[in-house]
């Protein structure tokens, strides 16, 4: 009768093993969806921004520094700062353009003018 007993109980575990998993496949969809993927398309359309730059373009470095594209090579970028004042840069140390790291209500004169 102990036997039925035990083999009765060993056919219920192997649901409740699978069932033990499926918090971890949904935690790992949420953080899919929430944090992984979102990054992913950030850093995708980063990548497409920094390829697509030209001279003339008006930027922001990651440090700050409002500047006009001189220069382009590719890993070194050239930035006017203020009339005949240029600083090289890192081609990824470009965070975005000007226009959109302005604020309403703020003025930024690049090129010194």
């Amino acid at each position: 009768m102990t036997t039925l007993a035990f083999a009765a109980d060993g056919a219920a575990g192997a649901p409740s093993t699978l069932a033990s998993f499926v918090p971890m496949i949904l935690i790992f969809v949420v953080f899919y969806f929430l944090l992984i993927r979102p990054q992913q398309k950030k850093a995708r359309q980063q990548q497409e921004f920094l390829s697509a730059l030209k001279k003339g373009d008006e930027v922001v470095s990651s440090g700050g520094i409002y500047g006009k594209i001189t220069g382009l090579t590719d890993s070194v970028v050239t930035l006017e700062i203020a009339d005949n004042v240029r600083i090289k840069v890192s081609r990824q140390a470009i965070s975005m353009p000007a226009a959109a790291a302005q604020q309403p209500g703020q003025s930024c004169s690049i090129g010194g003018g």
